[in-house]
């Protein structure tokens, strides 16, 4: 497929009704300020059996958009984490709704405080290509829960999900209350400008900074999800095979086009050959061929493909070690964009792969020869979004979890972390900022509105002036001390 399939005039389309809708929703809001929580799990639930209704047609227009995509991978890792976090956002709307009671200072009584959680109006989602179900609707369903209108900017590499999506969006709402957006990117570009109420970004962290400097001319309050190298480390203990069952799916699924995916391996000096060995044999076992396999999945498109080749070829110039985790030929696969696991040892700071998120199934090993040195080595670099350990060690475990910094941790597996419900998701640094998922991602999209309420009443007429004893005697012998 090309990597845009969308014209100028399509775009100029698009562009026009970013404007219109934005103030459609806008006015819509101000009718609504604040849908109760029975209309807010009213819509999730329309969305979700909308979604449920048309999987079959979502997962197909997955693979066409892909040119090979698995069946399971979709499932798996688009559709089913999307309608556990709607189920999720379901059972607790009218919990998080609740006002949140607050202490007052016996110096401000009689009174009471409370916070309400107010929706925002009108968010705007950009999302990615890799996982555009989940990374669309997710955003999507936390924005409604917190009882905003959302308008949905897709990526122009899955024209045929957008359109798919687009058509069960507008069964389920109205233009005011949810709209997506297509389109190449001019109209990203113009999107990120518009004066939202929040932006949600998902992508990579060059994008994310012409997004978060778009949207300073609003003050628009941005979330940040991007990405990095994730390191993954093997201590000197765990088995080595077993580790390696621990991050592989999480290398592999989606043939590795995942923001939290393991980029590269730390791995003692010591039991390289092991590790490049289990990766080779589970490999096989989990994907036997690559060419004609259609649980493998292909790159997105052909600049994805390039780039990976690109890399490798680079690598190998600059000394690196490459071995292929299968016998399929790089010509056999070459047809459907696919490359199959690869694990690149011997590697150096100098290499494009050891310095950009690699997104793909390229495998470096960075050998270490004690853990001080692979904290060291995690350390001196921007933090990754995620971080994961193989040990059995509880206080190496400990080590990891303090004296690192990341988006998020795994410990004995890989990637899971993002489809927990009740656990925060987002980067740090140059991986991000802001989180969401679950009751997280409710208070980002609300408003912490505090409020003070007094009754018939008050003794506020203490602190006028002219300020005597009265005051002296009263305030600030009773209270500022």
């Amino acid at each position: 497929m090309a990597d845009n399939l969308y014209t100028p005039e399509h775009d100029q389309q698009q562009i026009s009704l970013v404007d219109q809708v934005l103030i459609a929703q806008k006015a819509a809001f101000k009718l609504n300020r604040y849908p109760s929580p029975q209309q807010r799990i009213s819509d999730l639930k329309a969305l979700k059996k909308a979604l449920l209704d048309n999987q079959e047609t979502l997962v197909a227009a997955l693979s066409e958009d892909f040119g090979c995509r698995s069946v399971d991978d979709s499932k798996i890792a688009d559709l089913l984490p999307t309608i556990l976090g709607i189920n999720y956002a379901i059972k607790n709307v009218k919990k998080w709704t609740k006002p949140s009671k607050r202490h007052i200072s016996p110096m401000f009584q009689p009174a009471k405080g409370y916070v309400i959680y107010q929706p925002l109006g009108v968010v705007g989602v950009i999302t990615p290509w890799n996982y555009p179900i989940f990374l669309a609707i997710g955003p999507l369903a936390t924005a409604i829960a917190a009882g905003n209108r959302a308008m949905i900017k897709m990526s122009e590499f899955t024209p045929n999900t957008n359109k798919v999506l687009a058509d069960i969006l507008s069964s389920v709402f109205s233009n005011d209350q949810v709209a997506l957006i297509d389109g190449g990117p001019s109209v990203a570009a113009h999107f990120s400008k518009q004066a939202f109420d929040h932006i949600l970004f998902t992508g990579s962290t060059r994008v994310g900074k012409m997004v978060m400097a778009a949207a300073a001319e609003h003050l628009t309050p941005v979330t940040l999800e991007l990405g990095g190298k994730s390191p993954t480390v093997i201590d000197e203990q765990v088995d080595v095979s077993e580790a390696v069952s621990r991050f592989l799916l999480g290398k592999t699924l989606n043939a590795g086009q995942t923001c939290v995916a393991p980029d590269y391996i730390l791995c003692p000096s010591g039991r390289v050959d092991e590790l490049i060995e289990s990766c080779r044999s589970l490999f096989e076992k989990m994907y036997p061929t690559i060419a004609d396999n259609k649980d493998y999945g292909s790159m997105i498109n052909d600049a994805q493909y390039q780039r990976l080749h690109a890399w490798l070829a680079d690598a190998k110039e600059k000394g690196a070690s490459v071995v292929s985790a299968t016998n399929d030929s790089v010509e056999s696969c070459a047809a459907q964009r696919k490359i199959p696991l690869t694990i690149i040892s011997n590697v150096t700071d100098d290499m494009t792969l050891m310095q950009e998120e690699i997104f793909g199934p390229l495998l470096p090993i960075v050998s270490y020869e004690n853990i001080d040195e692979a904290i060291a080595y995690i350390n001196d670099r921007p933090h990754p979004l995620a971080l994961y350990l193989c040990s059995h060690d509880k206080a190496l475990q400990q080590r990891f979890i303090l004296e690192t910094h990341a988006g998020g941790m795994c410990i004995n597996e890989a990637t899971l972390q993002v489809g927990q419900d009740d656990m925060p998701f987002g980067g740090v640094g140059s991986s991000g900022m802001g989180h969401y998922h679950g009751h997280e991602g409710f208070l980002t999209l609300s408003k912490a509105k505090s409020v003070l309420e007094k009754g018939k009443f008050s003794n506020s007429s203490m602190a006028f002036p002219p300020y005597g004893k009265l005051t002296h005697k009263l305030i600030y012998k009773f209270f500022m001390k």
